[in-house]
């Protein structure tokens, strides 16, 4: 950091999403660019690391989990990098299509939804055949390609005597923690998605699945262990001592002094700091989130450390302006442990190597397989039809 204020983009992590998440940071760091109040901190944001019907609903294409990990990959410049889509936000789109052709298949059993009303508008119905041929345009021939997969993995594990354990989905979580700065920003990204880590254990079993098939064609050394746990020691569990503090930043010391004055009297520090704060934090009751001695400029710093928690600072200047300081929680320094993250590593390398052999191995096994798929040449039949009319 060099000691400037700044607001940083939110992180995003890596493969393919439905949709994307920006997180805008305020930082003392760099210049500002003008954060979203309701989303200010300050914190560092550029990590070098960045039932039937349910059950089918959340799983995810095996083929296009692995492009989208393998993507990460070949992109990876840290846990969270600007503008990467997440690997929770590729499960929640494979999950949406899956779920499209399970309401085609219960609707449609049999190959016809029938004139049924599912809806009306002002008397006039919306049939079963209707929303059955739109759920097909829309979604059918990506939602059933993915069960295809998914039954071809499944097959292949069958085959190789490969059961998947309550372990082997836990260890697949903790391969997608490893891609964001901390739980909190991971437990963050399922909340984006109206998500619970159950709900994610059920989307990555086929990925887990993929990962041990194809775990003997690779090979991981100790060296490779090393090195990633030396690159990588902050997602690893390594940060240094942190706080949280709120703080109210105005223009001049008279401001400052009446400010705390007030504080003293016993107005609230969120309800102030959102009425009289100049700075991006304000609609947040002032709140800057976590940060590290070095992230902030050396008044500040010092200050919010001094601090016990929900002490109130006298006025602080800084470049910036004049500060008043709440600190809010306190976080010890923690060191990574390599003995504790090997097995981890060694799960995440060989994730990485079974990843990119994914795509060319499952084209092999769906070449040397009978698939009819009644859908897509049932698609084709009605559009060689329509072009001979």
């Amino acid at each position: 950091m060099n000691n400037k204020e700044s607001q940083s983009t939110g992180q995003q992590t890596e493969g393919e999403a439905a949709q994307e998440k920006q997180e805008e940071r305020y930082t003392y760091g760099e210049e500002t660019t003008g954060a979203e109040p309701a989303e200010a901190a300050v914190t560092s944001e550029s990590n070098d690391e960045g039932k039937e019907a349910s059950r089918l609903a959340a799983s995810e294409t095996a083929a296009a989990s692995a492009a989208a990990y393998s993507a990460a990959d070949n992109n990876e410049s840290g846990a969270g990098a600007p503008g990467k889509k997440g690997p929770i936000g590729w499960i929640v789109l494979s999950a949406l299509l899956a779920a499209a052709l399970i309401i085609v298949l219960v609707m449609n059993p049999l190959g016809g939804g029938g004139n049924g009303a599912v809806a009306t508008v002002n008397g006039e119905n919306i049939t079963q055949d209707e929303l059955y041929e739109l759920l097909v345009d829309a979604n059918g021939e990506a939602a059933l390609d993915n069960l295809i997969t998914e039954k071809l993995v499944q097959q292949e594990a069958d085959a190789a005597s490969i059961s998947i354990t309550d372990q082997d989905v836990t260890d697949e979580i903790d391969i997608i923690k490893l891609q964001f700065p901390s739980e909190e920003d991971f437990n963050n990204q399922l909340m984006q998605y109206g998500m619970t880590v159950d709900d994610l254990r059920d989307q990555v079993r086929i990925s887990a699945m993929l990962r041990k098939v194809l775990e003997p064609k690779t090979e991981v050394t100790d060296e490779e262990i090393q090195t990633y746990f030396d690159q990588n020691k902050s997602s690893l569990g390594e940060a240094p001592e942190q706080v949280r503090a709120s703080h109210i930043l105005v223009e001049t010391k008279e401001e400052a002094d009446a400010i705390l004055a007030e504080l003293k009297a016993g107005a609230d520090f969120a309800e102030t700091a959102q009425a009289k704060s100049t700075d991006g934090s304000a609609a947040g009751g002032g709140d800057l989130g976590f940060f590290a001695k070095t992230d902030m400029v050396e008044p500040f710093a010092n200050a919010a450390f001094a601090l016990e928690i929900d002490q109130i600072s006298d006025v602080v200047q800084s470049d910036f302006g004049y500060h008043i300081i709440k600190k809010t929680d306190y976080k010890e320094a923690s060191t990574a442990n390599f003995d504790e993250k090997k097995e981890l590593i060694r799960l995440k390398l060989t994730s990485d190597e079974t990843n990119q052999l994914a795509n060319a191995w499952l084209e092999e096994i769906r070449g040397k397989a009978k698939i009819t798929n009644t859908l897509t040449e049932t698609t084709e039949a009605e559009a060689t039809a329509e072009a001979k009319e």
